[in-house]
């Protein structure tokens, strides 16, 4: 097996391809765990694709794997592709169904009504799981606590790895327009936005990563001023300015509105935080935006279901003060609320060994079968 595995987590670039028709390997009558066999199942379940895969020693239980963000527009193979991580759990004993979810983007809203359609077809054709799991990478990480939060009673627990844990609201108003109303700050005109600025639909549809680390590299003391309040690694910063902006224009175009607001914000961390809140461009949201893209799953730290949350170092995508807030919110909710984040490991955005992703996975399993809270290990309160 690979020392390291880099997971499908922000899907960058497919194979071309077109959806197809289900192309499942088994009949449709339905077993019982002991009688299911080695077999992969793909297709699409209304227009979703998907992906089943039971190993020949099925330990009778399932792992609803959600991936991370996928670009809109980026063209996705057919059939839908084995997951990176899919092997770890297969090698265990475990079945394992993923969703690539009716849409891409921020695709949250159909990516919960889709996984919960791939669970229950696989309890219909194949059989009924003794215990079924949720694992989310990245923006699945967020889609895992939300289905747990919603669903509870159909799973024995969640693990989040590398996931934005964080409600809707902060993770695209401290998250994203944060980043970039900071760097239009330092670097005015850098990103050829139209007079309207972020939120006007004549701005650049993409940003170039490479013209913005010259343009980084041009004014270091700024760059190191965003490094230091955006908790972005300098290598990553250009990287992740491109990935706010693509998620911030597709969000618009998705919710048909600007989807977060600073109108109200006092920012601080910034060096001369006086000048910057006085220059710093600000942005009313589109209550409607706002509310389509927070109110179908936003998340509330309600559960009552172990969740075991594994983060990254110097993770440039999600940032480290993100890792508080949902244990926050969880111990708000219920001061012995069943969570224990894990403490983190790998450098980068889902850069987890095999090993790594093995041992947050049987925290979690461990703590459902046996009932013992894993209190040795850091809970994030």
């Amino acid at each position: 097996m690979l020392s390291r595995i880099q997971v499908r987590a922000l899907v960058i670039a497919f194979v071309v391809g077109t959806t197809a028709g289900c192309a499942s390997t088994l009949s449709s009558t339905r077993s019982s765990p002991a009688d299911v066999g080695a077999a992969i199942d793909s297709g699409q379940l209304g227009d979703a694709p998907y992906r089943v895969e039971i190993p020949e020693s099925w330990n009778g239980e399932l792992v609803m794997l959600l991936h991370g963000y996928e670009p809109r527009g980026v063209p996705r193979e057919s059939p839908w592709p084995q997951n990176d991580a899919s092997p770890i759990f297969l090698s265990q004993g475990y079945a394992v169904a993923e969703s690539a979810y009716t849409s891409q983007g921020w695709s949250v809203r159909d990516a919960l009504p889709d996984n919960e359609q791939l669970r229950s077809y696989f309890a219909d054709k194949h059989a009924e799981p003794n215990r079924t799991y949720l694992v989310g990478f990245s923006l699945g990480g967020h889609i895992a606590l939300a289905s747990l939060e919603k669903y509870g009673e159909r799973y024995y627990g969640a693990l989040s790895l590398c996931g934005v844990n964080v409600p809707t609201s902060i993770a695209f108003e401290e998250g994203i327009l944060t980043s970039l109303v900071s760097f239009d700050y330092f670097f005015p005109g850098a990103m050829g936005l139209a007079p309207g600025g972020l939120s006007d639909p004549a701005s650049p549809p993409m940003l170039d990563p490479e013209a913005i680390e010259a343009v980084l590299a041009g004014n270091e003391a700024a760059a190191t001023i965003l490094v230091n309040r955006l908790e972005i690694p300098r290598a990553g910063l250009a990287g992740a300015l491109m990935l706010n902006y693509m998620v911030l224009r597709e969000a618009q175009t998705r919710s048909d509105g600007f989807p977060a607001d600073n109108m109200a914000v006092s920012y601080v961390g910034f060096g001369d935080d006086a000048a910057f809140n006085r220059g710093v461009r600000r942005y009313a949201g589109d209550r409607r935006a706002l509310g389509s893209l927070a109110g179908i799953a936003d998340l509330t730290g309600r559960f009552d279901k172990p969740v075991v949350i594994q983060s990254n170092n110097n993770d440039p995508t999600v940032p480290k003060r993100f890792e508080s807030i949902y244990p926050a919110l969880a111990f708000a909710a219920d001061p012995a609320a069943p969570l224990v984040s894990l403490p983190s490991v790998g450098e980068g955005h889902c850069d987890f060994t095999p090993d790594q992703i093995q041992a947050a996975f049987g925290t979690l399993t461990h703590w459902v079968k046996s009932g013992t809270r894993p209190d040795s290990l850091q809970t994030g309160r």
